[in-house]
């Protein structure tokens, strides 16, 4: 059964997986540090890599008594040039370029792009981004299969260059063929969250959902300006979301970035929906021991605005000091929480209940809470949705997560405040409130003598029924 390692923190850490820290030993040592959910990228890797590094991820449930979420991140769709003739071409500001759709290598003047949806999207006066942004064109004049462009900043092109075009909305599903073929082998697995790469509109995020039936929590990638145009809608129909600044910054002005990163926060915030920050928050330490003071601005940052998670990327996945990355990440966001001027930001960003039961015993849990300087709130929950519904409330107390379902248990461990535990099936409320108060006491959320808030949905078991509050005390 699991049990809660404690952390001494609210965010949670998100650690991805790759070829430095694959062995068993170095994944254990990542949980130790600090890490609560770790990321499968299947942009990279094959499907035995990941397979190993799930089982090795589950043998250290076990072995530390803990649930840990399990993140796959599927690639999405890459849209990228041909070739060219000599494999690569410098070009100049303010000479054309053509792109076309025929089956012959490019040079200086012109390049194969393999995408007719592309075409299909462009109009004149839009820019195409080329290798991360750093060659910009503008379409002069475009037509099926093709789109005439000035160079407004030039450089070196090669081979498979990936394109993006930040003011269209490009007909392509989010889901490729291999994004098919690995979700299919990540639910087989039982990935706990299933990461949507180039969600464009609500339709994308819908699709996925149909694929996913419910077998894990689907996380809506925000990358592109379109889906900032939609962010309410799609907030409200994933589970969570991840802003990928990464992505943005290549579509967006850098200057852009920050605000939409606490507009996406808010938003998420205020429907009740876990948020991730992601992108070289430590990115320095793939080669450093240590972060630049910029970096860990960002992630306290991140931190200040109310962020359930931050992750790591290339830190952990190809980083020469992936334990020392979630080490420091684990300090900034316990110094963060520490700062009273943190908990007068939380108050000041919290939503007003909405007229519901669910909604109006949440809320006066964390009232409650606070007034009688409860030791925790305990939330009882089959789904999660009386977990996350305490979390959105984001009380000064530790919220344990009391579940008998493991895939719930799993999937909170991404939630802000909320410690996951696993717990047997309660027959009657009684007995879930002396469960509740044994298992606080047992991982050292709560001492005799001290009062939990509990909250749950009566009769017990029935899904997003969060009806009753109860207080009481430790013996």
């Amino acid at each position: 059964m699991f049990r809660a390692m404690r952390r001494n923190r609210s965010a949670k850490i998100i650690a991805t997986l790759g070829p430095a820290t694959t062995s068993e030993s170095v994944i254990a040592d990542l949980c130790e540090a600090g890490v609560d959910v770790f990321r499968l990228n299947f942009s990279h890797g094959t499907k035995k890599d990941h397979e190993r590094r799930y089982r090795a991820i589950r043998r250290m449930e076990r072995r530390f008594g803990r649930p840990f979420g399990i993140l796959m991140d599927l690639q999405g769709p890459k849209l990228r040039l041909g070739t060219f003739a000599d494999g690569r071409v410098r070009l100049h500001a303010g000479a054309p370029f053509r792109l076309h759709l025929e089956d012959r290598p490019g040079d200086e003047h012109n390049a194969p792009l393999p995408h007719p949806e592309i075409f299909a999207a462009l109009e004149p006066g839009m820019d195409l981004l080329l290798d991360d942004g750093k060659v910009r064109l503008r379409v002069t004049e475009c037509g099926a299969g093709y789109a005439q462009t000035s160079v407004i900043n030039g450089g070196v092109l090669s081979d498979h260059k990936g394109v993006n075009v930040p003011s269209a909305v490009v007909d392509v599903s989010p889901l490729t063929e291999k994004d098919r073929g690995d979700l299919q082998f990540g639910l087989e697995l039982g990935v706990d969250w299933v990461a949507l790469s180039f969600v464009q509109r609500p339709e994308d995020v819908a699709e996925a959902r149909k694929l996913v039936a419910g077998r894990a929590g689907v996380l809506a990638k925000l990358e592109k300006p379109s889906a900032i145009e939609r962010l309410t809608e799609i907030v409200d129909l994933s589970d969570a979301v991840m802003v990928a600044r990464g992505d943005l910054g290549v579509e967006l002005p850098p200057e852009d970035v920050p605000s939409i990163q606490k507009r996406i926060v808010h938003t998420c915030r205020q429907a009740g929906k876990p948020v991730v920050i992601a992108t070289q928050m430590l990115d320095s330490m793939v080669y450093a021991p240590t972060p630049t003071r910029a970096e860990a601005s960002d992630v306290a940052t991140a931190i200040y605005d109310g962020a359930d998670a931050v992750m790591l990327s290339a830190e952990t996945a190809v980083g020469e000091y992936p334990l020392e990355a979630v080490g420091i990440m684990n300090r900034i966001i316990e110094r963060v929480e520490f700062d009273p001027q943190y908990r007068i930001i939380m108050a000041g960003d919290r939503r007003r209940p909405e007229a519901t039961s669910e909604d109006a015993v949440s809320a006066a849990a964390r009232q409650v809470a606070e007034t009688l300087s409860a030791a925790a709130v305990g939330a009882f929950t089959w789904t999660g949705a009386t977990a996350l519904r305490a979390a959105r409330e984001r009380p000064h107390v530790p919220i344990l997560g009391l579940t008998p379902n493991k895939e719930t248990a799993r999937r909170l461990a991404l939630v802000w405040g909320v410690h996951p535990i696993r717990t047997q099936q309660p027959t009657t409320f009684g007995r879930m409130i002396r469960e509740s108060l044994r298992l606080a006491k047992e991982q050292g959320f709560a001492k005799v003598g001290q009062r939990m808030v509990l909250i749950a949905g009566v009769p017990l078991g029935t899904p997003g029924a969060t009806n009753i509050l109860r207080i009481a005390w430790v013996e």
